[in-house]
């Protein structure tokens, strides 16, 4: 899953962060949380209802609409609203290719079927060139950038998770992670631990999700808005 294609739904464009609230459970200190940190709101389709019900209206609703309420509807001001028809993607990818934000936090896509949340991370990794975050119940996870440095205490939890072929080098955990070939049906990099304050983590090439507990979100934002990102074309590092 995944399209590419072109779309006549315009871009949420913004220079501050941005919540994206997904139809999944969602408490309302997970999105508090969420918009201390990325004030400006967008959901995907039924995701608006939480929101409109926590008092915030979203800035865009983007999806196939097909669980939009009809009480988050009349309280959205339809300009607001963007229908997007095709079913070759979630709603959690069509709302993450139409926003143009230097952070996406992403709240109510985790712990409910399985499926879907498995559908978020690889929209993660199909879109390695965006800063997003999941925040889930216990965790956060975030698709690695070219380089990550993460200030954290000694002893926090620290898991990777290769969605393909990774290989990369660490500063800072227990058990370092150079020259290991990292694939999802060989090799994976759960349950490693920090030993210091910093942690440098690099990779050849996308793929990888590094998972935390969700207690760090603000390290883990500060750290993926200063890294750099992966080429939408080459693959390749790109600031």
């Amino acid at each position: 899953m995944g399209n590419n294609g072109p779309s006549h739904a315009p871009l949420f464009q913004t220079g501050r962060a941005v919540t994206l609230l997904g139809g999944g459970a969602v408490a309302r200190t997970d999105l508090d949380l969420a918009l201390a940190l990325a004030p400006d709101l967008v959901a995907a389709d039924g995701g608006a209802a939480h929101g409109v019900a926590a008092g915030h209206i979203p800035l865009a609703v983007y999806g196939d609409m097909d669980s939009l309420s009809a009480e988050a509807r009349a309280v959205i001001p339809p300009a607001r609203i963007h229908a997007l028809a095709e079913q070759d993607s979630t709603d959690f990818d069509k709302a993450l290719r139409h926003i143009d934000a230097p952070l996406v936090i992403a709240v109510g896509f985790t712990g409910a079927r399985v499926d879907h949340e498995l559908a978020v991370y690889h929209a993660l990794a199909a879109r390695s060139a965006l800063r997003c975050i999941i925040l889930g119940g216990h965790d956060v996870v975030v698709h690695a950038p070219p380089r990550l440095m993460l200030d954290l205490p000694k002893q926090t939890r620290l898991s990777l998770f290769p969605l393909t072929d990774v290989t990369g080098t660490s500063q800072g955990l227990a058990w370092p992670i150079d020259d290991i070939a990292f694939h999802p049906a060989r090799r994976i990099g759960t349950s490693n631990v920090t030993t210091g304050a910093m942690v440098d983590l690099r990779f050849d090439g996308p793929g990888m999700l590094v998972i935390l507990p969700r207690d760090h979100l603000a390290a883990v934002a500060a750290a993926l808005r200063a890294a750099s990102v992966w080429s939408r074309t080459t693959g390749a590092a790109w600031v």
